[in-house]
């Protein structure tokens, strides 16, 4: 497949930076507990949905990823060559369940075009734009334009966010990553923490369901029956 992204050392590049980055922000809530809370006493919008939204949950074989990270395209990748497989073995999409569980930082794929823009997530996540030459100004999974991703041997593969979709693929990410990470971009842009995060919250990708936590979202997964893949 076209790796648009990283190349494996470009990626343990990134997470040692981003673990280097969560120890400081876990000394920095610590240390100014305030600006957190204030993110947190904003009311979280649909998050009372969410045990109702894992009831939808349906099919002969379900499957939950867990996303902790971009990880290049295999994020999404996966879940459309899930669906392509069982397809070949005789069970059609709509007999499938997935869901996709953006957490950590990968919940920065949750988020519309407007916020990618104005906070500079491809900036502050290391997510490249599709070609790989530069940050990503906009998501690049939302709405790719026909032909963006192609698969050697293979062609042409539909892995935009709403394209999965439209193939009944289930989308949720953590509110705790939401709450942390605005609270950081917060502070480093001088702005309200509650208003950032209800900035992002308003900013949600439609269909994407907000929940408590991604590892609440994985154990709800497992729970209606989905097996276990880390998106990797």
């Amino acid at each position: 497949m076209k790796e648009t992204q990283h190349n494996p050392s470009q990626r343990r590049g990134f997470l040692k930076q981003f673990l280097t980055g969560a120890a400081a922000l876990g000394a920095g809530m610590l240390a100014k507990p305030a600006v957190v809370a204030a993110a947190e006493r904003l009311a979280s919008p649909d998050i009372s949905e969410a045990d109702e939204w894992f009831k939808r949950v349906k099919g002969k074989h379900k499957i939950m990823f867990d996303v902790t990270e971009p990880h290049a395209i295999f994020p999404f990748a996966w879940p459309r060559i899930f669906l392509i497989t069982n397809g070949k073995t005789g069970t059609p999409p709509e007999e499938c369940g997935v869901v996709v569980v953006l957490r950590h930082s990968a919940a920065a794929y949750a988020m519309g075009d407007k916020l990618w823009e104005k906070y500079k997530f491809g900036e502050f996540f290391k997510i490249n734009d599709a070609d790989g030459k530069a940050p990503a100004t906009h998501n690049p999974f939302w709405q790719p334009k026909p032909g963006t991703y192609k698969a050697p041997g293979i062609g042409e593969i539909q892995i935009g966010i709403n394209e999965l979709q439209a193939s009944g693929v289930m989308f949720c990410v953590c509110d705790a990553a939401l709450t942390s990470l605005s609270a950081t971009i917060a502070e480093k842009t001088n702005q309200d923490a509650a208003i950032v995060k209800k900035e992002w919250l308003d900013g949600l990708l439609p269909g994407v369901q907000l929940v408590p936590s991604g590892v609440w979202a994985v154990g709800r997964a497992q729970e209606r029956g989905c097996a276990y893949c880390f998106a990797s």
